[in-house]
């Protein structure tokens, strides 16, 4: 937990309000741009992997709930950052795939199942970013109520979004091209 000063908490504050702008902005403009460059693997990889990493934020959120219920705030803390970090690395190979990849299309019958959580989880995704990252800023400067009265919202979000594109990606992965 840092202590800041009401000047660097009106610095980090604008600092979340411009990432969470800029991420959605950022990712949408790279849906656009298309790289054709020859990969040493199979682009085709980076779904699992993505799958992997949303999974393991997913524990890493449990994990760190049922710390936080147990009053080990010091593992919380710990927990929680690594969640962020794999949802970072998520978010990197997300948006490269996607640069250098054609978008996959969904060949199941089971359509009326999939595409609903994945309309939740794209819009959720979308939205997440300023919910998360100052829920994170308020537990980390230390201002616990508002840390709590935004998690309780902005958890449920991030865990259903982790959770939904594992979902996602098991249904769609047998459609993947090599």
């Amino acid at each position: 937990m840092a202590t800041v000063t009401s000047e660097q908490q009106k610095k980090l504050n604008l600092i979340v309000t411009v990432i969470s702008i800029a991420l959605p902005l950022v990712v949408a403009i790279l849906f656009g741009v298309r790289l054709d460059i020859n990969l040493p693997f199979n682009p085709h990889l980076l779904p699992m992997i993505n799958a992997v990493l949303n999974g393991s934020s997913a524990l890493m959120l449990i994990a760190a709930l049922i710390a936080v219920k147990q009053k080990n705030i010091k593992m919380h803390s710990s927990l929680i950052y690594v969640a962020m970090g794999l949802s970072l690395v998520f978010l990197l190979l997300y948006v490269f795939y996607h640069i250098v990849t054609d978008s996959t299309k969904y060949g199941g019958d089971m359509g009326y199942v999939y595409y609903p959580i994945l309309i939740t989880h794209i819009i959720l995704a979308a939205i997440q970013a300023p919910f998360v990252l100052f829920a994170f800023l308020y537990g980390y400067t230390g201002q616990i109520e508002k840390h709590k009265k935004l998690v309780k919202f902005s958890y449920p979000i991030w865990l259903y979004v982790c959770i939904s594109g594992v979902i996602c990606y098991l249904m769609i992965s047998p459609y993947y091209t090599t």
